[in-house]
């Protein structure tokens, strides 16, 4: 990513990561503000541009520190060093907390929240795992901050467990020389090759995606794959189909030994359908009446008779050329 413009709150030039951005992109505009949650120039916007608003880089300072409960592959959700991202996906669960403001915010403070990384992993007596990527996608940010060695390294040094992360971008060579004795569980998210080129705009192709999976399993971190979000367009058994005929075909033959698979269905929303009309009007409409009902204020999910239809189709397809045991749960 290279960002057209940068917005910063001023404190983070007092940080080392600040230093290094602002001598990295000083050839571009730098406009200081006064708090990265609510910039009025930004957040009166129209829909319509929202491309150029996902161009921007955010600077500020993270204030919210508050470990989640989770229990999926991760113990905690961590609020790390990025929220938001680059990429236009139309169904981005990120919308929906930021809205056409979505953009890629990069918090300067990262050795404080490493710190309570670390200090919150050595309290616990059992080694627990925790998500660091919840809000962000940390290879994609790792391109602008150099953050992920940065944190891998210092948490491989003194913190106690595990770190995990999802990802839908390929740039991965930074992390394979690491010394992460297996306490680092990388996710690549994938998907049918339609469905990234016309829905997951901007971000790795399926080949690349597989190719940093292989790399990864190589270099010997633990690796999973997310099939997420499943969509259920009309020919949508089609595609995943030959998406798994395709990671049957790439994956490498460690990497099916070792893989699990995380399986979670599309949730949609009124905020998404406003935008995505607005900014991107050729784009398929990911809204189905049918397949679709409420949930929660403005959100639509899978109705459970399709959502069962789904699960039963990719369990089958996934076991007959996986193996059993492969999926870790279905959300």
């Amino acid at each position: 990513m290279k960002p057209s413009k940068i917005y910063y709150e001023p404190e983070v030039l007092n940080y080392d990561l600040g230093k290094q951005l602002y001598k990295k992109y000083e050839e571009l505009e730098w406009t200081p503000i006064t708090s990265h949650n609510n910039i009025e120039e930004l957040r009166t916007k129209e829909n319509s541009e929202f491309e150029a608003l996902k161009r921007l880089l955010i600077l500020g300072i993270r204030k919210t520190h508050k470990y989640s409960e989770n229990h999926k592959v991760s113990d905690y959700l961590v609020p790390f060093t990025s929220s938001g991202c680059s990429a236009m996906c139309l169904y981005c669960y990120l919308v929906c907390n930021y809205n056409k403001c979505s953009y890629l915010r990069i918090f300067a403070n990262r050795e404080e929240m490493l710190d309570k990384l670390v200090r919150f992993s050595r309290k616990s007596e059992k080694e627990l795992t925790f998500e660091i990527g919840s809000n962000s996608d940390l290879i994609l940010e790792n391109t602008i901050t150099n953050n992920l060695p940065f944190v891998i390294e210092q948490f491989i040094r003194e913190g106690k467990g595990n770190l995990t992360f999802p990802t839908k971008f390929s740039m991965v060579d930074d992390l394979l020389p690491l010394n992460h004795q297996q306490r680092i569980i990388f996710r690549m998210s994938v998907n049918p090759s339609e469905i990234i080129t016309n829905i997951e705009i901007g971000t790795a192709s399926l080949t690349n995606r597989v190719e940093a999976i292989n790399k990864m399993v190589e270099a010997g971190y633990k690796v999973g794959i997310l099939i997420a979000p499943v969509i259920l367009l009309e020919n949508w058994k089609e595609q995943y189909t030959r998406l798994l005929d395709i990671l049957n075909d790439t994956l490498s033959i460690k990497m099916k030994k070792q893989m699990f698979i995380e399986i979670i269905f599309m949730t949609y929303s009124f905020v998404h359908r406003k935008i995505n009309t607005e900014a991107f009007p050729e784009a398929i409409d990911l809204y189905n009446q049918e397949a679709m009902v409420g949930r929660g204020i403005g959100k639509y999910c899978y109705r459970p008779e399709f959502r069962q239809v789904g699960e039963v189709f990719l369990k089958a397809e996934i076991e007959k050329r996986f193996g059993e045991g492969k999926i870790l749960y279905f959300s």
